[in-house]
């Protein structure tokens, strides 16, 4: 894998050299703690019998077979877990306009029915994880199966089978968002009209820690240990499990091996891991396997989508209408709706100043895995469906596909933009279209691209080139975000916050912020993330690409908070007024002379009088970027090289460069790895036939063998530092730029439409039947 260089195109960028992530050392050398690593004396451990059929009633459970076996301390089921108030459901984010969203509800095990291969059914505590786990299997359930359904648009039509007595025709939420009537009148009058239907499909995030728990009560205080986006959501998330109140929930996470927005919220599972801690008075541990990942792991995409686009003669857009079904799975998860609705209806017009959007969302119940926000969380999607739909309006129109984009952009003099499929006061903040699609096309050689189709042909290959140009919003999620600072005694400064890294380096970045500030060196500072042992804050998780717009914003006010405590500490220590006290390189000294004194040894004299709070609105900005991907394929085969790829992003202003370049790279492979591979299917009987790394393809490091990533700045001038946001910039950009590509290689031999993921084996089944 080689990349190319990387420039800074405009703007400015407070990037500091980079010297390695502080973190890395200890991840690298095995000294990580993830939550198998944690064990507590006398713990006991836990295992799941999960169900092995999609829809069926409980019709007998004994569980006397695993309770007599070697080992076993305790064996749960359903209606345990409905005595003892713990259940599955959980506060759920806000969805976009509508009726209130149906809500099914039950325990945290199956109680009566099951509703997915894998749904927990019961919980065996034993001495040992394997003696548990072979109690697991001693379990009898006779079932009496039902029919299933596990495609949404299938589970809306009438006659389905149904889910869930308060869901009536499996139909959850209904939305719609937009001007209807403005968009209708639009397309009256349209010279164009283009139309498209896609599916963005469901797949698993897999992360490299699978699931795992360690519950615990300290009196009537439940601690639990599991991998986490965040410590708020987190106990919020369990204490709406358990019922208990969030002062009586504490949740711990040190090191989380990867989480894409499927460790946001608290799963069933550790419902029952709490109440089996409880039932046998010992600490619970259980670590899932990777065929429990597949099969119990939070699912993301799943979306059916079609689109209208109305143009005038010359081309330009008059309206676009949406129409999405969006599959929930057999449970509507914490993000499951928001994830599709609030963050889809806000990139509805793509980068382009089109005047009339609409769209209805309609998210329906099947009989599989839940689904929740995975990264990018409804961004991808619309994407694609946006730039799929451009390149199409380009070839029906015959304009230049490049044109057309450029005909139609919003303009940079036009923002702050009005959103038109959102409330008024949502705006698209910042953003130069132009600029980033002329500095994509550059660095791609677009110009010369015609050359090198001709000399693959000679070659017997076929080679595509397709762009895509997209904004997106970051941020925002909870109301405020708050940090704190203390000190040590011995001098070294603590910083606390509440989101949870997965990776992103904030164990590095975070304290260089609030260094630069107190003008110390950073390696004095140590993150404190989502601690419970540390002040209670509010404020949301490292989700939604907000995690620098928030955290670090707040981390820079609570440094200044620091310094002003000091300012006032200084004065009266060295006797002066603090109009004449100043500060630099880590001392407060008075105006003139050389009478200083240090912030540490401030912070010694004065224990705990100089630490600092503060608290920030959360902020919200519209990173935006082009991307430029170009292809070729073996028509004998259908296999597809992806040969280069160019990534220019506008995410504001850059803190640390390195770091950013690595969510750039993450998010291209997540979303390349949709686009080439990944997919996640059900038969009929609502099997999953893709739970095993044998079925499901991963993406490898030798899927992009050339990548340019570009950085153009343009500050968002809704927080401080100027941030936008980028964790899932290169997942957003590379659905649709990818996808571009191949129909563009394909399209010279009739092939019109295909689908993700562009496998071997469908590109060449899509040529023979082009």
């Amino acid at each position: 894998m080689t990349k190319d260089q990387v420039h800074n195109v405009t703007g400015t960028t407070t990037s500091t050299p980079f010297k390695g992530r502080r973190e890395d050392r200890r991840l690298l050398t095995g000294a990580g703690r993830y939550t198998a690593d944690r064990s507590l004396p006398g713990e006991a451990h836990a295992a799941f019998l999960r169900a092995d059929r999609a829809h069926a009633r409980i019709a007998a459970l004994d569980v006397g077979p695993a309770l007599a076996a070697p080992g076993v301390l305790a064996v749960l089921t359903g209606r345990d877990a409905a005595a003892a108030g713990y259940n599955r459901g959980q506060p759920l984010m806000p969805p976009a306009r509508g009726e209130p969203m149906k809500v099914p509800t039950g325990p945290a095990l199956a109680l009566d029915r099951v509703r997915f291969v894998g749904e927990p059914v019961a919980i065996v505590v034993a001495e040992t994880a394997h003696e548990a786990q072979d109690a697991a299997e001693r379990i009898v359930v006779d079932y009496d199966d039902l029919p299933a359904v596990v495609d949404a648009r299938a589970a809306l039509e009438a006659g389905a089978p149904l889910l869930h007595d308060d869901v009536p025709g499996n139909l959850a939420f209904d939305t719609a968002f937009g001007d209807g009537a403005a968009v209708g009148a639009a397309f009256a009058r349209a010279a164009h009209v283009v139309r498209l239907e896609q599916e963005s499909a469901r797949v698993v995030g897999n992360p490299m820690e699978p699931k795992a728990a360690l519950a615990a009560w300290d009196g009537e205080v439940l601690d639990l240990w599991s991998s986490s986006q965040g410590s708020t959501g987190m106990r919020m998330s369990l204490a709406g499990l358990t019922g208990l109140p969030p002062e009586r929930v504490r949740v711990h996470a040190e090191d989380v091996g990867g989480a894409f927005g499927i460790r946001g919220n608290a799963y069933p599972e550790y419902a029952a891991m709490a109440l089996a801690s409880r039932r046998v008075g010992r600490p619970v541990k259980w670590v899932a396997s990777r065929s429990e990942t597949f099969l119990s792991d939070y699912h993301g995409r799943a979306v059916w989508m079609s689109a209208e686009l109305a143009l005038d003669a010359e081309g330009r857009f008059l309206a676009i209408r949406h129409d999405w079904v969006c599959d929930l799975g057999a449970y509507p998860s914490a993000a499951g709706a928001v994830t599709n609705t609030v963050n889809a209806a806000l990139m509805a017009g793509g980068a382009y100043a089109i005047p009339a959007v609409c769209g209805r969302t309609r998210l329906g119940v099947t009989n599989t895995v839940p689904i929740t926000a995975y990264r990018g969380a409804g961004r991808p999607d619309m994407a694609f469906m946006v730039e799929r739909l451009v390149d199409e309006a380009a070839r029906e129109t015959g304009l230049d596909r490049l044109e057309i984009r450029r005909r139609n952009f919003i303009p940079r003099e036009a923002f702050p933009y009005a959103i038109p499929s959102a409330p008024a006061a949502e705006a698209y903040d910042s953003a130069d279209f132009h600029a980033l699609l002329d500095a994509a096309l550059a660095q791609a050689d677009w110009d010369g691209f015609a050359a090198r189709r001709e000399e693959a042909e000679a070659r017997g290959r076929l080679r595509g080139i397709g762009c895509a140009v997209f904004i997106e919003p970051a941020g925002g999620v909870s109301p405020t975000d708050e940090a704190a600072i203390t000190f040590e005694p011995d001098g070294s400064i603590l910083l606390h916050e509440v989101a949870i890294a997965s990776g992103q380096g904030h164990e590095t970045v975070l304290p260089e912020l609030a260094a630069r500030i107190l003008q110390v060196e950073p390696e004095r500072i140590t993150l404190r993330a989502g601690r419970m042992d540390g002040p209670s804050l509010k404020g949301g998780g490292a989700f939604g690409s907000r995690t620098m717009m928030s955290m670090g914003n707040v981390a820079v006010a609570a440094a200044r908070v620091v310094l002003d405590k000091g300012r006032d500490l200084a004065a009266e220590a060295l006797e002066a007024d603090p109009g004449d006290i100043a500060y630099a390189d880590g001392a407060f000294h008075i105006v003139g002379t050389d009478r200083a004194i240090g912030l540490s040894a401030l912070a010694r004299a004065h224990p705990g009088a100089l630490d600092g709070r503060a608290e920030l609105p959360a902020p919200k900005a519209f990173p935006s970027g082009a991307h430029v991907a170009e292809v070729e394929v073996d028509p004998d085969t259908g296999t597809t090289e992806l040969v280069r790829y160019v990534s220019v992003d506008d995410c504001g202003v850059v803190v640390n460069q390195a770091l950013l370049e690595g969510q750039i790279w993450g998010g291209l492979l997540q979303g390349l790895g949709q686009v080439f591979g990944e997919v996640c299917r059900y038969d009929e009987e609502g099997q999953m036939l893709s739970a095993s790394f044998m079925d499901y393809a991963m993406p490898h490091a030798d899927l992009v063998k050339r990548v340019t990533i570009e950085l153009m700045l343009v500050p968002s001038p809704g927080n401080a530092l100027g941030v936008k946001g980028v964790g899932e910039a290169g997942t957003v950009g590379s659905l649709p730029t990818a996808m571009n590509a191949i129909l563009d290689a394909l399209r010279p031999r009739g092939v019109r439409r295909l689908e993700m993921p562009a496998s071997a084996a469908r590109v060449w089944q899509a040529l023979r039947s082009g």
